[in-house]
């Protein structure tokens, strides 16, 4: 059996003086003396009998404790501080810019900075501090609060959002985490080796690089608590060293710094209600221990330590508190989508908010809008929409926000006497509503009245749920199903009056239906898509009170004016508008316990059980987890300490004495401070069932990384049993070896922090576990397999400054559909800019010459849902047809280094090289990009030719005629085939007064004709007609001429029932040819009136135009483009072949004006309409400018 320690208390002898002078010893002492000399003797020689232990007092010094001031470190442990620093901004700052878009929660902290910049009230469930930080570090960067954060996934760069600069301030709070965990360990007695330990790992740590590399609350958190935690260690330091340190200077600082640090914390999550606690809870410690020290301590002396703590660990976290509160309320004064979730009298006190005062007494024939009580969720509503099950009658909502569909005219249960129908109130004195009066409510805007009946409600099916409709129609009496009483509920309403009438705002009621005896209802629960996800309103039979409470808001009557008794909202000032909002705050997150893709429980994290996936694109991923090796061995220090702590109570409880050494009592009192605060900041979690992420054990992480250097500081540098105290060299070298076995693991995981290039074999090797979920197949096979998919490089990665990027421009035509969103279509693009200047931070840069650029298009087909969220194909077949889509067309542009590795398929045009010579940027912006231009021709399907037709001087075209009728449709292929073209003088005829169709013409054939005049040009260009048949493939038409001949054409009409035929004209209209090279004209000028009618009779008749041309025999072609579009009338259009095409060899030459005379007739017209045919042998080139 082991041997008994003994305890050697300093005030034991002290202790034994005063028994000694007790009243019992002393009469013990009479009665010896009393006694036989021989019995005297007896009793001096007997040994003295056993003592009871003396009793401990609370001892002044611990001989354990030292002054440990971190102001009066050596200098060797500032430069290891300032060394462990610098490595920290390395880690932490490393490529921040990446990646360039919102990353997970940054969608909600990043929209709070622009609703704080925009001054629009929103709601959320944590406290304002690091959301104002992190607006102040936009603002500063020049963010102007243009960028809503609606989506994961949308380009920062794109916008011009300072986003670096907002990433900076959670950075710089991750990184002054390293030095307060150094110091910390000082202030509490350890070794410099094990203080480095310490930061070193919370430096590596993948997890708290990662939160603090994004726009997120929790570097901030983690920053505010180790705050906390430095100077609370400060106080504990100077409260240990004895009475005689109190009330000092540095006694009051440090006091001071816990309890600021106590309202920062709570400031930033309400998380910092358990750091809160974990002071508390050793404060009370120590009163109680004061109280104990009767020696040292008097009643008025605590009296003064209860006063101070209670000064600094409680005024002044609440006043901090607060007043985050009221910086919050001064910068968002305007409502916003958050207004929502307060109460109307909370929403007045906002701009434009306030509502003006109303008649305070209800009439029968006002116009009221009915608000509900409990739930904030708006007012009475109904809109021309029907429940799609039930009675399939109007719906009838509660709506949140003002609206013209919320006003109801209140009628009695009959129709009055001064009038007929509802009008008739206005003719009558106010009849006031009174407690018991039973009213019908009619919809002014669908004149429809509210209604209830034996149906069930739309989503709540239950027994006691009764649907609530909107049923009539304009001039309809009502049914009894239309009657509801009013109840007034008196300990709710303000006032005696308003306890025994209606009046608006003061009284609150309950509408009973008269008939089923049920009350009108409702709840937090959302119509699905159909009803507009408004708040469901039914009548339920034993309804909640709460949920059934109404008040009127608004009331107007024609018989009461101004001079009437008005009443309003009370306006609440700070602290009723603080208390409010605490309320909603906890109740909303109380009510957020729906599952999330990535929530864990409080179990799994200590042993790092499951991460979080942040980002992923590109083959990239961002996914929080942290470094196993620390949190692995963090854990076990923790349980080391419970082991060693149960172990030490056993013992004490059999009366060991192990408390008596030093080092004992020193390791279970400064390790058991930091498991305490471990324990405080993790196992609150268990009683949550709301939900719970990974990064909600980042403060416990940082107590635990404290427990583990504390374990290792004794037993490398304290405890002399273990042998290592003697080898401070061997205590280093264990502590620098783990930090290098730190960093190695840090760097296998490093991908998944900073969003690096990663590849399937490394990713499946340090896998260590199934619930890991991220996917090692979403990265390449290879390196170099990321150059090609690579993005801008980091050069043009805007800086602190926010420099702004070039915007790139986005097309967006929005389309309602109702089935399935069309694919995105990209346009050949007819010229592009290419900037050949990339911005550099530096204050001047140059360009280098711009190299061969390969350009290529690639078309893509995403599915999102209002919120930004991608679909999967799944979900998106079980939305269609249910729902709207809406089409929006996007180009994106990237830089591609690679050329040979483009996608298969893209269409790629190489530019030349720039010969310019380099161009310089100035600071501060970025120049003009420099633009290259180059004609290239494409074939029929828009593919550019290959070089080596690139440079062909003209292109080979073909021609063919085409026949249309009057109303320029091509005539079927059976006529186009057996039609006999006239011979006759060797001109070309066209009927009037039809314009003539002619090459570079861009024609529009609807119901009003209009020919289009082009400006002359020499170049080629592209030729559209827009008809009604449907859509053909492009045609290329050539017209050849020889000499100069006459050829007369002649048509006959069928005789129909009767033709008529508008055609406005504005003005005259002028037909070009244009040759190209040679710009020879010939034109055909036709005056008319706007309109003209022409009435058709039976006889067929024959109209001719002749238009001379005469011509050299050379050679020259017309290129001429049709594109044929389909409208809701199709038309079968029919290909024509190329054998009626004649072909002469001619020079147009310079202009020729015939002028036809207008007729009043309408007739068939049989026109020469040149277009593109399906191409044949020689495929046909027209230039065009391609635009990067």
């Amino acid at each position: 059996m082991a041997q008994k320690d003994h305890l050697d208390v300093a005030g034991a002898s002290d202790t034994q003086q005063r028994r000694s002078k007790s009243p019992s010893k002393k009469r013990k002492a009479q009665a010896t003396d009393s006694l036989p000399p021989s019995y005297q003797e007896a009793v001096a020689s007997a040994p003295p009998p056993p003592q009871k232990a003396a009793r401990i007092d609370v001892q002044d010094v611990d001989t354990g404790v030292k002054d440990n001031d971190i102001f009066g470190l050596p200098s060797s442990d500032y430069t290891i501080l300032v060394l462990l620093t610098i490595l920290a901004v390395l880690v932490r700052l490393f490529r921040i810019y990446q990646p360039s878009s919102v990353v997970f929660d940054e969608v909600h902290f990043g929209g709070f900075a622009t609703k704080y910049i925009k001054g629009k009230f929103f709601m959320d469930v944590h406290p304002p501090l690091a959301k104002l930080l992190i607006t102040l570090a936009g603002w500063l960067g020049g963010f102007d609060g243009s960028f809503d954060f609606k989506e994961i996934g949308k380009d920062y760069i794109a916008s011009g959002v300072p986003y670096v600069a907002m990433r900076l301030f959670p950075a710089v709070c991750g990184i002054l985490v390293v030095p307060t965990i150094f110091l910390t360990l000082k202030a509490a007695g350890c070794s410099t080796a094990s203080a480095t330990l310490a930061a070193g790992l919370i430096i590596f740590d993948n997890a708290l690089a990662t939160q603090s590399r994004l726009i997120l609350l929790d570097a901030p958190l983690v920053i505010f608590t180790a705050l906390t935690g430095l100077a609370w260690t400060c106080f504990l330091n100077i409260h240990e060293q004895g009475h005689k340190e109190a009330f000092s200077f540095s006694w009051w600082f440090w006091l001071t710094c816990t309890g600021l640090g106590l309202g920062a914390t709570a400031s930033v999550k309400w998380v910092g209600l358990f750091t809160i606690a974990w002071v508390g809870s050793l404060t009370i410690l120590q009163l109680w221990q004061l109280l104990g020290d009767t020696k040292n301590v008097s009643a008025s002396s605590w009296m003064k330590h209860f006063a101070a703590r209670a000064w600094a660990l409680i005024i002044i976290p609440v006043t901090f508190y607060m007043a985050m509160f009221a910086i919050h309320f001064t910068c968002l004064r305007n409502p916003g989508d958050g207004d929502g979730f307060m109460s109307t009298e909370f929403q007045s006190t906002l701009n434009s908010r306030g509502m003006k005062d109303v008649a305070a007494d209800v009439a029968f024939g006002s116009k009221i809008t009915i608000r509900h009580h409990n739930t904030q969720g708006g007012y009475l509503h109904s809109h021309s929409s029907m429940y799609p099950t039930g009675s399939k009658q109007q719906q009838i909502t509660l709506y949140p926000h003002k609206d013209e569909n919320n006003v109801w005219f209140l009628e009695n249960q009959t129709y009055p006497d001064g009038g007929v129908g509802i009008s008739g109130f206005d003719e009558m004195d106010p009849v006031w509503v009174q407690d018991g009066a039973i009213i019908k409510l009619y919809h002014i805007s669908t004149d429809r009245r509210l209604h209830s009946h034996d149906h069930r409600a739309p989503v709540t099916e239950a027994e006691w749920q009764n649907e609530v409709s909107a049923y009539g129609y304009k001039g309809f009496e009502g049914d009894a199903n239309d009657m509801f009483r009013i109840e007034i509920v008196k300990k709710l309403s303000e006032g005696p009056i308003a306890k025994e009438r209606v009046r608006t705002i003061q009284t609150k009621f309950r509408l009973i239906h008269t008939m089923t005896g049920c009350v009108l209802f409702s709840h937090k629960v959302k119509l699905p898509a159909w009803g507009f996800e408004q708040q469901e309103v039914t009548c339920a039979k034993g309804a909640t009170l709460p949920n059934s409470i109404w008040y009127i808001e608004s009331n107007d009557h024609p018989k009461l004016d101004q001079r009437a008794e008005r009443v309003n909202y009370y306006r609440p000032g700070f602290f009723g508008k603080f208390w409010e909002l605490q309320k909603v705050m906890w109740k909303t997150n109380a009510g957020l316990v729906e599952s999330h893709a990535w929530d864990s429980r409080p179990e799994s994290w200590p042993i790092l059980r499951r991460g979080i996936n942040f980002w992923g694109k590109d083959n990239r991923q961002v996914y929080l987890i942290g470094n196993p090796l620390i949190w692995w061995t963090s854990t076990a220090a923790v349980a080391l300490y419970v082991a060693f702590k149960g172990f030490a109570v056993l013992r004490w409880q059999r009366g060991y004495k192990d408390y008596a050494v030093t080092n004992f009592r020193r390791f279970d009192y400064e390790v058991g401070v930091a498991v305490l605060a471990w324990a405080f900041h993790f196992f609150p979690f268990f009683l949550m069932q709301r939900q719970l992420f990974l990064h909600h054990y980042l403060p416990a992480l940082y107590f635990a990384v404290v427990a583990l250097a504390q374990v290792f500081d004794f037993v490398a540098f304290r405890i002399k049993a273990i042998g290592l105290k003697q080898l401070p060299l061997l205590g280093w070298s264990m502590a620098v070896s783990f930090l290098a076995l730190s960093a190695v693991v840090y760097g296998l995981y490093s991908p998944l922090v900073y969003g690096n290039p990663w590849t399937k074999s490394h990713c499946k090797q340090v896998k260590l576990f199934d619930t890991w979920d991220w996917d090692c197949n979403n990265f390449l096979d290879n390196y170099s397999d990321y150059t090609s998919a690579s993005h801008a490089p980091a050069s043009a990665v805007p800086t602190v400054a926010s420099v702004a990027a070039p915007v790139v421009p986005v097309q967006e035509p929005v389309i309602q559909q109702q089935q399935v969103q069309q694919p995105i279509v990209q346009q050949p693009v007819v010229q592009q800019e290419i900037p050949a200047v990339v911005e550099e931070p530096e204050s001047m840069v140059t360009s280098p010459p711009m190299e061969n650029v390969v350009i290529g298009t690639e078309e893509t087909v995403e599915y999102r849902d209002q919120d930004g969220n991608l679909l999967d194909p799944e979900q998106v077949k079980a939305l269609e047809g249910k729902v709207n889509f809406e089409t929006k067309y996007e180009t994106r542009y990237r830089v591609v280094d690679n050329p040979d590795e483009l996608p298969e398929g893209s269409n790629v045009v190489v530019l030349e090289k720039d010969a310019s010579a380099p161009q310089e940027i100035p600071a501060g912006g970025a120049a003009e990009p420099e633009v290259l231009e180059r004609t290239v021709w494409i074939d029929d399907n828009g593919i550019p030719l290959p070089d080596d037709q690139q440079d062909a001087p003209e292109p080979e075209i073909r021609s063919r005629v085409v026949y249309v009728d009057d109303y320029g449709n091509p005539l079927p292929d059976s006529e186009q085939e057996g039609y006999v073209e006239p011979q006759g003088t060797g001109m070309e005829e066209v009927e009037a007064p039809t314009a003539p169709v002619a090459a570079e013409v861009e024609t529009t054939t609807e119901e009003s004709a209009e020919a289009a005049t082009p400006e002359p040009a020499i170049e080629a260009k592209e030729v559209k007609q827009q008809v009604q048949p449907e859509e053909v493939e492009p045609e290329t038409v050539t017209v050849v001429k020889e000499e100069p001949i006459v050829v007369t054409e002649t048509v006959e009409v069928e005789e129909p029932e009767m033709v008529i035929q508008s055609v406005e004209v504005e003005e005259p209209k002028t037909v070009t040819v244009e040759v190209q090279e040679e710009p020879k004209v010939v034109t055909v000028e036709v005056e008319e009136p706007q309109t003209m009618t022409v009435y058709e009779e039976a006889e067929p008749e024959v109209k001719t135009v002749t238009v001379e041309v005469e011509a050299e025999p050379e050679v020259k072609t017309v290129t001429v483009e049709v594109e044929v579009e389909a409208t809701e009338e199709p038309v079968a259009s029919k290909e024509a072949e190329p054998e009626t095409a004649e072909a002469v060899e001619a020079e147009v030459p310079a202009i020729e004006e015939v002028k036809a005379p207008v007729e009043e007739k309408t007739v068939p017209v049989v026109e020469k309409v040149e277009t593109k045919t399906e191409p044949e042998a020689v495929a046909e080139a027209a230039p065009v400018k391609e635009e990067l």
